[in-house]
């Protein structure tokens, strides 16, 4: 006959602040995991876009480039410096994303630590990869 044996650790106000902020930066992590996605996936339509354009052999064809909400005409050399120009800035915001996730997962991880440290088996900090 097994006796299971359940510690009760009590739970201070420090402690769920802790347990708040960790939910906190984990949903802002995948945010910002989905907005690099979204970036990425324009960044490769900037590419497909580029890749085209140069398949193009008529340097005399005025191409449509789209600014907000309307499509201007310019040169087939004009629109490859404005892609470049785009893909640029994505990358920056990627860059970006990236550093704040980098700089969140510090922080989950020094707080998995204190949590862990205290809790032990009786919190679970791991994602759901389902």
């Amino acid at each position: 006959l097994k006796k299971t044996v359940s510690e009760d650790v009590n739970v201070t106000f420090e402690d769920q602040q802790k347990i708040n902020k960790f939910a906190r930066n984990t949903n802002r992590m995948s945010e910002l995991k989905d907005e690099i996605e979204a970036k990425k996936k324009s960044f490769q339509n900037l590419e497909d876009a580029s890749d085209d354009l140069m398949m193009c052999e008529d340097d005399a064809l005025l191409i449509p480039y789209q600014i907000g909400d309307v499509f201007i005409s310019h040169s087939q050399e004009e629109t490859q410096e404005m892609l470049e120009a785009a893909k640029e800035a994505l990358q920056d915001e990627i860059k970006a994303l990236e550093g704040r996730v980098s700089s969140i997962q510090g922080v989950l991880g020094d707080l998995k630590v204190q949590l862990y440290a205290k809790f032990g088996n009786n919190i679970n900090l791991e994602a759901d990869e389902s």
